[in-house]
């Protein structure tokens, strides 16, 4: 038999495997995770505040200029920032009124689907 240990997204697991010849099956994985050591605190966003109402990226792409600064207030539908995915220009919106409490992003900056882009109160 060979342990192993195995992080998952971040999860660690113990696994026992069995060595054997042909026919032989590997024992299920013991599912007891155990506590996973701390991560390195992650480099601060630019203005990036916390805010109650968060905006996502609603695909891929990259930040092709931002209209807004932390402070500013914001009307529903207002244009926050130009997100460019696949040659074309989307406006990423305010969900509601409110203040910007903080921009997570600067134009330039490459993101993935879902990342907060930033955040209103």
């Amino acid at each position: 038999m060979k342990n192993y240990t195995i992080t998952v997204n971040g999860t660690v697991y113990d696994v026992t495997v069995e060595e054997g010849g042909a026919g032989a099956q590997a024992a299920a994985p013991a599912a007891a995770p155990k506590a996973a050591p701390k991560a390195a605190p992650k480099a601060a966003a630019p203005a990036g505040g916390e805010g109650a109402v968060k905006v996502n990226a609603p695909m891929p792409g990259k930040i092709l200029s931002v209209k807004v600064s932390a402070g500013q207030a914001v009307k529903k539908g207002e244009v926050l920032m130009i997100l460019e995915a696949m040659k074309m220009e989307n406006e990423v919106v305010a969900p509601q009124d409110g203040t910007v409490a903080g921009v997570n992003v600067a134009a330039g900056d490459s993101v993935e689907a879902g990342a907060v882009l930033a955040s209103l109160n």
